[in-house]
C-alpha cells in the first residue's frame, strides 16, 4: 500500500515532487507562505493544504483528513533553514525559526506516522548533528520509540547537478532505518553536470521571458553588469576582468570568488540559494549566454520537471527554488521507507 505524506513546511514541494515520483501520495500540504501555497496548490491539485503557521495549529486541526487516510503515515518536516544557514551572519538564539523542527515534533508526538524525514542545511557549527535543536528534536523520537539515522548528505551523491551540502534524518516506527548508500561518484554513476539539465532551453536575453514557459525568465541586468558578464568565460569568474569593471572591495581581495561567476557546462552547478537567478549573488551567471540563470533553469538545477509551475514575484520565485528539496534527492532518498 503507498505511504501516505504530509508535508510540513512544504514551501514550493520539492519535497512532496520527489516522493511523488517514487509512488507515493501526497496528502497534504503546509507552508505559512502565500506563494509557496498558490505554486504547491497548483502542482499537487490532489492533496489538502493549510496555510497558516505551524506554532499557531493545534494538532488536531489534522484529525479529519488522518482518520480517512488509509495507508502508512509519513511526516516530512523541512523546516526554514536560514537560522542554521552559513548564508545567515544574523543568527540569533531567540530566532524564533529556531523552535520550527520542535513546533513539528509536536505533531509527531501526537499522531506517531510510520515514517519521518527531515531536510535541513548544515549550521555554522561544526557539528550540526550535535546541535541543541537537533538533539532535542532526535531525543524526542527516541522517547517515541523511532529508529532514526542522520548524516550530512550530498545532493550530488544522487544525481543532483549541484554542489548542495543537507542534514537529513529518516526515521521509522516499526524497523532499524539507515539513509541509502551514494548513487552518483567516484566508482559509481558519474556526477550530473549542468549541461545534463539545462542544454536543452531556449536561449532568452537577459530580462526577457519565454513566450512559451512564464518560468523560462531572467533578470534584468545593467549596462555594467552587462559588460562584466561579457568579460567572464564559461566557468570563470572577475579573475579575467579589465580593472575598471571590478568592484572596490574585489580590487584587492580574491575571495567571494563565486560572486559574478558563470557556471560550467561540464560540471555540477554551485549550491543554489534564495537569490539563485542573480548574476551578482554567486555563481548564477548562464554558461554562455548574456544574463543569469532563469527561474526555470534554477529549477531544472534542483532536479524539478519542466512541467513544474512556480507563482509570485521574480524574487519570490527564485526563493522558492533556492530553499527546495531537490525532487530528485528526496526519490532516491524516499527507498529506505519501503
Amino acid at each position: 500500500m503507498p505511504i501516505n505524506v504530509f508535508d510540513f513546511f512544504s514551501g514550493c514541494g520539492g519535497t512532496s515532487c520527489g516522493f511523488r515520483d517514487s509512488g507515493m501520495n501526497i496528502k497534504l500540504g503546509l507552508d505559512i507562505d502565500s506563494d509557496s501555497a498558490k505554486t504547491y496548490r497548483h502542482n499537487f491539485p490532489e492533496a489538502d493544504f493549510i496555510e497558516g503557521d505551524i506554532r499557531n495549529l493545534p494538532v488536531s486541526a489534522l484529525e479529519k483528513i488522518l482518520r480517512d487516510t488509509k495507508g502508512p503515515i509519513l511526516f516530512s518536516g523541512c523546516a526554514p533553514c536560514q537560522p542554521f544557514s552559513k548564508q545567515n551572519r544574523h543568527q540569533s538564539k531567540e530566532d524564533p525559526r529556531r523552535n520550527l523542527l520542535l513546533e513539528f515534533g509536536r505533531f509527531v508526538e501526537a499522531w506517531l506516522p510510520d515514517y519521518v524525514f527531515v531536510e535541513n542545511v548544515p549550521g555554522m557549527q561544526k557539528n550540526c548533528l550535535n546541535s541543541e535543536t537537533f538533539i532535542n528534536f532526535t531525543s524526542l523520537l527516541s522517547r517515541l520509540g523511532y529508529f532514526y539515522d542522520a548524516k550530512i548528505v550530498q545532493a550530488l551523491w544522487f544525481g543532483v547537478p549541484q554542489t548542495r551540502s543537507r542534514l537529513v534524518l529518516v526515521a521509522s516506527k516499526h524497523k532499524e532505518i539507515k539513509l541509502p548508500e551514494p548513487t552518483h561518484g567516484p566508482g559509481l554513476n558519474p556526477y550530473s553536470t549542468v549541461r545534463d539539465w539545462i542544454s536543452g532551453l531556449p536561449r532568452l536575453s537577459a530580462g526577457e521571458t519565454d513566450s512559451v514557459d512564464p518560468d523560462h525568465c531572467s533578470m534584468k541586468l545593467s549596462e555594467l553588469n552587462l559588460r562584466r558578464i561579457s568579460c567572464t568565460i564559461e566557468g570563470g569568474g572577475r579573475e579575467g576582468w579589465p580593472s575598471e569593471l571590478l568592484l572596490n572591495c574585489h580590487k584587492n581581495y580574491s575571495g567571494h570568488s563565486d560572486v559574478y561567476g558563470r557556471l560550467s557546462w561540464n560540471k555540477p552547478a554551485a549550491g543554489l540559494t534564495t537569490k539563485c537567478i542573480s548574476y551578482s549573488n554567486g555563481r548564477f551567471g548562464h554558461p554562455d549566454q548574456m544574463r543569469g540563470i532563469s527561474i526555470r533553469e534554477a529549477a531544472a538545477l534542483q532536479t524539478f520537471p519542466y512541467s513544474y509551475r512556480f507563482f509570485g514575484s521574480l524574487q519570490s520565485r527564485a526563493r522558492q527554488v533556492g530553499n527546495a528539496v531537490p525532487p530528485l534527492m528526496a526519490k532516491n532518498i524516499s527507498q529506505v521507507f519501503r
